[in-house]
C-alpha cells in the first residue's frame, strides 16, 4: 500500500511538466540528433541517378568464385551519376513501386540506422507507395519471415542514433539449402524486388551467394559494408582504393580514444597504475592504430607489425653455426612480453611508474605459437563436430574433459607412430599454458567458426608474463624507479646529510637529472653493505633515515588496471562522419536497386578525402572473394583487410613510438581527441589514418 508521501510525489510528477521533462528519456541530444539532416553527396542533389558500368577497375578473380558465382562474377564497378531530368523510360524504371527488404547481420555499428533512413527516404521519394521491410533479429528474420514494414514514425525515431535497435540484429548465416529455400519463400511471399544485407565480411559473402541463388528469381541483392574493426577495405588489382573503410569504424575509434585519453589523464595524475587497454579488432589492428594516433599512448601493439618481426640476432647466431633458425621469423609471446617490459623499465628509470598500453584483441593471432594452437584446435573441433551427432563442447563441457581428449590424441600419435594433428609435443607445450588461457583457446567458436578473441583474456596473458619478467629484473636490480636529483638533494639536506658524499655510493649515474640506484643494491641488506663498504656508516650502525627513504622510493611496484573497449564503442551514437557515411550508403543502395544492379556492394569512393570529393559507387562482390579456412574447411569468403605496415600512417606511428613512450623527464605527449560529436566542427571529420595517408601523397 502506497504511503501518503509516495502518493504526493506521484501527483507532483504527473502535474509538473518541468519535472516530467527532466526525468523523460528524451534528452536534448536525442532531439537534436533526430532532427539533424546529414549532408548529401553531390550526385544525390539531383532528382534522379543512373549507374554506369566502368572498365577502369580490374580484379584478380579466384577460379572458385568464377565457378560458384557464374551469374554475378561478370559484374563491373558501377559509378553513380546524377540527372536533373530523365526520359519517360528511365522515370518509369526509377520510380516504379517497389518492395525492398533490409536486414542487419552481425554486431552493431554506429551509422546503421542512417543506412535505413537513406534507403527509406530515397525509396519513398521515388515512389511513396513503395514499401521498405525491416527483417527482425538479423537473417533469422528472413528465414522465418519475421519483419516490420517501416514507417515515418519508426524511421524518424532512430535517425542519427547508434545501435541497431530499430530492427535488431543476429549472427545466423543463410548457409544451407533449407535456409536458402526458406529465404526465397519469404521473398516470394513479400513480393520483394530487392534485399539489402548490412554486415561484415561474412554477411557480404552471404549477400554474394544470395545474389547468385536469387538471380533467376529477379530478386536484387545489395550488400552494405559494416564493421567497427575496419577490416572491409576494397582495392582493385592495381591497388586503387574503392572502399577505404566500413561505417562504424570512425565512431568506435573515437569512442575508445576518448576513454583511453581519460585514462592517460588519470594515469599521469595518480602516477601509480599502468592501464592496459584491449580494443576490438579480431584479425586486424586498424582500431588500435587509429586509437594510437588519437591518443598517443605510451605503448601500442600492432599485430601485423609483430607478424613481420625478424630476430636478427638469432639469425646471425644460426648463420655462424651453419644453420637456419626459422623460429627467428615472427614474434613469440615471450619476446613480446620482453618488449613491453623494456618500455616499462625505461619509463621507471625517469620516475614514471605508470602509463597506458593499447592492445588489439586479436594480437595473439599474430604470435607464432598461439596461431599454431588456434589452427590445430579449430581443425580438431571442426572434425569432431562433423563426425559425431553431438558437438565437441557439449561432450566435453569442462576444461579437464577437453584436456583429456587432447591427451588421448597425443597418446594415439605416440603409440601408433602415425601422423596426427595433435602430438605429444603439442600436448606438452599446451600444458605449460596457464589454465585460464587453455580455457580461452578451447572456448566455443562463433557461428562462423571463428576463434572468439574477445572471450580470451589477452591482456591477462601478456601481463602475466610481463609481471614474471619484471620480478626477475627487479631481483637483478635492473628495474628501478628513477629519483629526481632535486628530490634526492632536498631529502638528504633535510636530514643534514651530504648529497655529494652519498650520491656516488647509491647511484650509478649520479649527476644526471634522474638517478638510478645501483644494480647491486637490491635490498636493505645490500644497501647496508654498500654504505659500510664506502665508509658512510660503520658495522652495526643503522641506515640513515633519509637514505633508506630514498632507497624505498626506488623500489618499483607494478600495478595494472585492465580495460576492454568494444561493446561500448560499437553502441555509441555515430560521429558526424558515420552519420553522413551511413545515410549516403542508404541512398547508394537504393540507386543501385533502381538501376537494376544485383550482387553489388554499396560503397563510397574517396572517403579518405574531403567530403565534396566523395563518389558513391557499386562494387561487385564476387570478384573480391577468396578461399580461406573456416570451421576447419576451406571456404569461399570475402577477403579481410589487415593493417598495411608499409602505409604512411603506420610508419609515422612507428617513427613516433619513442616519443610517445615518454622515457624522458617531463610531461608525456598524450593527445586529447574529445568526445564523439555529430555536428561540432572540432570533431575529427575523418579517421586520422586517412588524413596521414593523404598528406603523405601530397609530398
Amino acid at each position: 500500500m502506497q504511503s501518503k508521501e509516495n502518493i504526493n510525489i506521484t501527483q507532483l510528477i504527473q502535474k509538473n511538466s518541468a519535472i516530467q521533462q527532466v526525468v523523460s528519456n528524451i534528452s536534448n541530444e536525442l532531439v537534436a540528433r533526430r532532427e539533424h539532416k546529414p549532408a548529401l553527396c553531390k550526385v544525390f542533389l539531383n532528382e534522379f541517378t543512373k549507374t554506369v558500368e566502368t572498365d577502369d577497375y580490374k580484379f584478380d578473380i579466384h577460379v572458385e568464385a568464377k565457378k560458384r558465382l557464374p551469374d554475378i562474377i561478370v559484374n563491373k564497378v558501377r559509378v553513380l551519376e546524377g540527372l536533373s531530368s530523365a526520359d519517360d523510360s528511365l522515370i518509369k524504371k526509377y520510380c516504379k513501386k517497389r518492395n525492398i527488404g533490409i536486414v542487419f547481420s552481425g554486431g552493431p555499428a554506429p551509422g546503421g540506422h542512417n543506412v535505413i533512413a537513406g534507403l527509406y527516404d530515397a525509396a519513398k521519394k521515388a515512389n511513396p507507395e513503395s514499401s521498405v521491410y525491416g527483417f527482425l533479429l538479423g537473417p533469422d528474420g528472413i528465414i522465418e519471415n519475421e519483419c516490420v514494414e517501416l514507417t515515418d514514425d519508426i524511421v524518424n525515431a532512430y535517425r542519427n542514433l547508434g545501435g541497431f535497435g530499430m530492427i535488431k540484429t543476429g549472427r545466423t548465416k543463410i548457409d544451407s539449402k533449407e535456409k536458402m529455400s526458406l529465404s526465397k519463400e519469404t521473398c516470394r511471399k513479400l513480393e520483394l524486388d530487392a534485399l539489402i544485407i548490412v554486415g561484415g565480411d561474412d554477411s557480404n559473402t552471404n549477400a554474394a551467394f544470395l545474389a547468385q541463388e536469387m538471380y533467376k528469381d529477379g530478386v536484387q541483392i545489395i550488400g552494405v559494408p559494416k564493421t567497427i574493426d575496419g577490416d572491409i577495405q576494397v582495392r582493385d588489382a592495381k591497388g586503387t582504393v574503392l572502399c577505404a573503410i566500413s561505417f562504424g569504424f570512425h565512431t568506435a575509434a573515437l569512442s575508445f580514444a576518448n576513454s583511453i585519453s581519460n585514462l592517460c589523464t588519470d594515469s599521469s595524475s595518480d602516477v601509480k597504475y599502468w592501464h592496459i587497454c584491449k580494443v576490438m579488432g579480431r584479425v586486424a589492428s586498424h582500431l588500435a592504430l587509429e586509437v594510437a594516433l588519437q591518443t598517443h599512448p605510451n605503448i601500442t601493439l600492432i599485430g601485423e607489425d609483430l607478424a613481420n618481426y625478424v630476430d636478427i640476432r638469432r639469425l646471425e647466431k644460426a648463420k655462424q653455426e651453419g644453420t637456419t633458425d626459422y623460429t627467428a621469423f615472427g614474434m613469440t609471446l615471450r619476446h613480446l612480453s620482453r618488449v613491453i617490459c623494456d618500455g616499462i623499465v625505461r619509463r621507471g628509470a625517469v620516475g614514471k611508474n605508470f602509463g597506458v598500453i593499447v592492445i588489439p584483441e586479436g594480437v595473439l593471432e599474430f604470435i607464432n605459437e598461439i596461431q599454431v594452437f588456434i589452427i590445430k584446435l579449430n581443425t580438431i573441433i571442426a572434425k569432431y563436430n562433423s563426425t559425431h551427432d553431438t558437438d565437441f563442447h557439449s561432450d566435453f563441457p569442462v576444461l579437464e574433459d577437453k584436456l583429456e581428449y587432447l591427451r588421448r590424441l597425443a597418446k594415439t600419435a605416440r603409440e601408433e607412430g602415425t601422423f596426427t594433428i595433435w602430438n605429444t609435443r603439442d600436448d606438452d607445450l599446451f600444458n605449460d599454458v596457464p589454465a585460464f588461457f587453455q580455457e580461452g583457446l578451447l572456448t566455443e567458436r562463433d557461428s562462423h567458426g571463428n576463434f572468439q578473441f574477445s572471450q580470451v583474456e589477452t591482456d591477462k596473458v601478456l601481463m602475466g608474463l610481463v609481471k614474471d619478467y619484471l620480478k626477475i629484473l627487479k631481483e637483478k636490480g635492473r628495474y628501478k624507479i628513477g629519483i629526481s636529483r632535486d628530490s634526492f638533494n632536498k631529502t638528504l639536506e633535510k636530514g643534514n646529510l651530504d648529497p655529494l658524499l652519498i650520491g656516488p655510493v647509491l647511484f650509478n649515474n649520479f649527476g644526471e637529472d634522474f638517478l638510478i640506484v645501483k644494480d647491486s643494491i637490491t635490498s636493505i641488506k645490500t644497501l647496508n653493505q654498500a654504505l659500510i663498504r664506502d665508509e658512510i656508516i660503520r658495522e652495526g650502525d643503522k641506515i640513515p633515515g633519509p637514505v633508506e627513504k630514498i632507497y624505498k622510493k626506488s623500489i618499483p611496484s607494478f600495478k595494472t588496471q585492465l580495460h576492454f573497449y568494444g561493446y561500448d564503442g560499437r553502441g555509441n551514437d555515430p560521429s558526424g562522419f558515420d552519420c553522413v557515411y551511413g545515410y549516403n550508403l542508404g541512398l547508394t543502395a537504393f540507386s543501385l536497386i533502381a538501376n537494376g544492379a544485383t550482387g553489388q556492394m554499396a560503397a563510397i569512393k574517396n572517403l579518405e578525402k574531403a567530403f565534396e570529393k566523395w563518389e558513391p559507387i557499386g562494387i561487385p562482390i564476387a570478384p573480391l572473394m577468396r578461399i580461406e579456412e573456416r570451421k576447419g574447411k576451406m571456404e569461399l569468403v570475402l577477403e579481410k583487410t589487415i593493417v598495411d605496415v608499409n602505409a604512411p600512417c603506420f610508419n609515422i606511428v612507428k617513427e613516433l613510438r619513442e616519443k610517445w613512450l615518454g622515457a624522458y623527464p617531463g610531461d608525456d605527449d598524450y593527445r586529447k581527441p574529445g568526445p564523439v560529436r555529430f555536428i561540432e566542427k572540432c570533431e575529427e571529420n575523418r579517421p586520422l589514418t586517412f588524413v596521414l595517408n593523404e598528406l603523405a601523397k601530397e609530398e
